[in-house]
């Protein structure tokens, strides 16, 4: 399976329902070959002053436990 396909994986079944529940979402922008993911919240993740560690404290972490080959996620 493709790196992204793996991330769009775990976005679709254990970080947007989470996210959807505050009434926030996130939208994979890319995944590059080295293992970056570019995402964009969007809905109320969007605006929150919290977004920064939502991306790092949920997103990347949930994001680098489930699929080793990424490196980081990064918000765009």
């Amino acid at each position: 399976m493709e790196l992204k396909e793996k991330v769009m994986g775990v976005l679709n079944k254990k970080i947007k329902p989470w996210l959807k529940a505050d009434g926030g979402d996130c939208e994979l922008v890319d995944v590059t070959t080295d293992g970056v993911v570019k995402v964009k919240l969007t809905g109320a993740c969007g605006t929150c002053p919290m977004s920064q560690m939502t991306l790092q404290m949920g997103v990347g972490r949930v994001l680098k436990e489930e699929i080793p080959e990424v490196k980081e996620v990064v918000a765009v």
